[in-house]
């Protein structure tokens, strides 16, 4: 098919005029721009063959639809008449989902971050038709911007000086571009190759968790807790690191201390209680946004997001089982709350994405304003409370008169007079304060929220919703909705059953709609049907990681069946067999200039981190070996860099930790009443390494005991706990020394 046919027409003088083609998305967050008059193309190969045919330079805009700053972007550059036209005469403009190609994002946030020194979205490239990035940034101020500072270059300026450059000088920038790429393609294997195989090389060892350990300590913020300043940002992956750090095998406790251990609990659960208390937190509603502005957790940018739901999820009920603290509980019924009820839960199975951080906030209102859903005045608590009860509640909140966000924070006076509620008191204190009894004080803010909540409902427009289904996500979603429907079986089994329904429904719905079974492949994205993306290693990961938690919490086999299907999938198709590891992208994409190996941790755990952890899981639970050498060779394949920066691993220190001193299976056999003890005993542990199998008791056990012949060989129907570990099995001491039996499966 001619590409112009798709993408442009020509002039009678045979100029290029390109036309907006996102209406073919699915994705709402490439949709939302196909009324731009910028002439965004669709990513792929009609786009790069329009470019190398027209001989343009590809300006490439990725974000996602939660983002406020692509939002600020689009409403100042891409709906500019004058930005339009120059990207329309000089570029070919494309505009991509991060969330549905984040191989794509990967790549040249890698080569902003490199040539900048920071990254962030929207994230803005120039590339060659080959490709290959010339030029690089975030966000830029477009005409008229309030943010742009004086004599700083602006995205029109921007614009005109590479389009004058690639005009007057192509040859520079190409061979400038060949130097980057392949600068980037060196920067991409180191570490990953230096030392694996070298004679010589020790291997990870424990100690690296230790020095994991005292980075943390060091940038611990004393005051506000979390770690860093501003902006502070939850990453649960850290969080969840530090709080098992005393639940390990006691090796590791001996190398890291005591002492320390039972700090970087403390640690975990004062930012765990900053946060829930902070306006980081949706106090009204339920959910965290994705990040604090500030370094004292008031201030959010409002968007929330899937995957950190999904993550800190799991690390709020840690921190309940290691402290029985009743905030952490509600915050773990806050954030399951918020993944199993609409909007984020979709009615046909799945999790959907993200909300958005922009909203109206009356329905008349023609411009959305950031946190708008979100955010309220002292006029608006009278009127709606009544004078004492939001007297009460703006104490509790930290509502003020002229609004509690600092103009420094708010760059488009967008929160003027605004309150971003954070619990800034106690029942108590306002008890003591307002002459009234803890009973009536805890009984006028139950109230209160619940009118806030129902006004907020009522009168204003929901923050837009991002409603694909992503693979990744929602297998982080399954497996934190397992595991907490697993610990509230025994004191809250009705809410443990509709988190157990949400997350069955959910990897359902994955395998009917994105998963072939025949070539074992799946699809990344579900909108109105599956998207054209690939599932990428990431999407194998954590799904896989999702199906065992989803096992252990029914012990129905088709789930470890299915997880089982999957790692071999993973392998062949992602497994670097030269450099060990896997890739995040299957060979042979044409549309990459880059294969990349994630192994740092972000805002999710890595790729390589989550593989070694289900490759040691898999092989406990299947007695496979195959596995275990692989989950030893995925965490070798990163040496040099863990060994270098091992606070940037914290997903691949439980892959350490079972390379060191081995993983456990337990085997519950048979019913009864001690076996569930038993099991009610193992469930209330931190989430950690070892793993659980049963069969008999009514479990779907078929396909396990024919996929590990040590379980075959065990008695179905006697009350037994068999403890297995490279190949062989032993029954534990004794059915009623339950304290003793759990700490092996650690």
């Amino acid at each position: 098919m001619d590409i112009q046919d798709l993408s442009a027409s020509s002039s009678a003088s045979g100029e290029l005029k390109l036309v907006n083609r996102l209406s073919e998305s699915r994705s709402p967050y490439v949709r939302g721009h196909m009324n731009n008059p910028v002439a965004w193309q669709m990513w792929g190969p009609e786009a790069i063959a329009l470019a190398k045919k027209s001989n343009r330079l590809l300006f490439v805009s990725i974000g996602y639809a939660a983002c406020h700053w692509c939002h600020v972007m689009e409403r100042e550059s891409f709906e500019n008449r004058e930005v339009a036209k120059i990207l329309n005469d000089s570029f070919i403009p494309i505009k991509i989902d991060r969330e549905e190609r984040p191989d794509i994002d990967r790549i040249y946030m890698n080569y902003v971050q490199a040539t900048t020194g920071s990254g962030g979205w929207p994230l803005n490239v120039f590339i060659t038709p080959d490709l290959e990035p010339i030029f690089g940034g975030t966000y830029w101020p477009g005409p008229g911007s309030t943010t742009a500072i004086k004599d700083h270059i602006g995205f029109v300026g921007i614009l005109e000086k590479i389009r004058d450059i690639w005009k007057n000088q192509q040859q520079r920038c190409l061979d400038s571009a060949k130097e980057i790429t392949a600068q980037l393609r060196e920067f991409a294997q180191e570490g990953t190759i230096s030392q694996h195989g070298e004679e010589g090389a020790d291997g990870l060892e424990l100690e690296l968790l230790e020095e994991a350990y005292e980075h943390f300590a060091t940038k611990y913020d004393k005051v506000y807790a979390g770690f860093g300043g501003a902006p502070k940002f939850p990453t649960p992956v850290n969080l969840a690191f530090l709080l098992k750090l005393g639940q390990y095998p006691r090796a590791v406790e001996d190398m890291v201390g005591a002492n320390e251990c039972k700090n970087a609990k403390e640690m975990v659960l004062s930012t765990l209680k900053a946060m829930t208390r902070g306006g980081i937190h949706d106090q009204i509603g339920n959910g965290f946004a994705r990040y604090s502005v500030t370094k004292d957790w008031s201030l959010p940018h409002f968007e929330k997001m899937l995957y950190d739901q999904a993550q800190l999820l799991p690390v709020y009920l840690d921190a309940y089982l290691v402290s029985k603290d009743t905030e952490m509980l509600n915050a773990v019924y806050d954030i399951a709350t918020y993944l199993t009820t609409p909007p984020m839960h979709s009615p046909t199975g799945g999790f959907f994405s993200a909300e958005d951080a922009d909203s109206f906030y009356r329905p008349a209102d023609k411009e959305k304003r950031e946190g708008a859903f979100y955010v309220w005045t002292l006029k608006e608590f009278q009127s709606i409370l009544g004078e004492r009860d939001a007297e009460v509640l703006a104490k509790y909140y930290n509502v003020e008169e002229n609004g509690n966000v600092s103009p420094e924070h708010d760059a488009h006076d967008e929160l003027i007079n605004q309150n971003v509620l954070a619990i800034k008191s106690t029942p108590e204190a306002l008890a003591k304060e307002f002459g009234l009894s803890k009973e009536n004080v805890l009984k006028i803010l139950k109230e209160g929220r619940i009118k806030l909540l129902e006004h907020r409902n009522k009168e204003r427009p929901r923050p837009s919703l991002d409603d694909k289904i992503v693979v990744s996500w929602n297998g982080l979603a399954i497996g934190a909705l397992a595991r907490t429907s697993a610990v509230l079986e025994s004191f809250d089994p009705a809410k443990a059953k509709v988190y157990l329904e949400a997350a069955e429904k959910a990897a359902q719905f994955i395998k009917k709609e994105l998963w072939d079974e025949n070539s074992g492949i799946m699809k990344r994205v579900y909108r109105e049907g599956p998207g054209d993306a690939p599932a990428f290693a990431d999407d194998y990961a954590f799904l896989i990681s999702g199906l065992i938690d989803l096992y252990e919490a029914t012990f129905n086999d088709a789930y470890l069946e299915w997880a089982d299907q999957l790692q071999k999938s993973q392998i062949s198709l992602f497994w670097d067999p030269a450099h060990l590891g896997f890739f995040s992208t299957a060979a042979g994409q044409a549309d990459l200039i880059l294969r990349l190996k994630d192994g740092m941790d972000n805002a999710e755990p890595s790729t390589n981190g989550m593989s070694a952890r289900n490759l040691d899981r898999l092989a406990a639970l299947l007695d496979d070996e195959t596995y275990r050498t692989r989950a030893r060779q995925t965490c070798d394949a990163f040496e040099a860099e863990v060994m270098q920066h091992p606070f940037l691993f914290a997903s691949i220190m439980d892959g350490i930790v079972a390379g060191r001193l081995g993983i456990k299976s337990v085997v519950v056999c048979g019913a009864g009443d001690r076996v569930d003890e038993w099991l009610r005993k193992v469930r209330a542990r931190v989430g950690g390494m070892g793993v659980v199998a049963r069969i008999g008791g009514g479990s779907k056990s078929e396909w396990l005991r024919k996929r590990n012949g040590l379980v075959a060989s065990m008695d179905m129907e006697e009350q037994r706990v068999m403890v297995c570990e490279a190949g062989a099995c032993w029954e534990e001491l004794d059915m009623g020394d339950v304290e003793r039996a759990t700490r092996d499966v650690r």
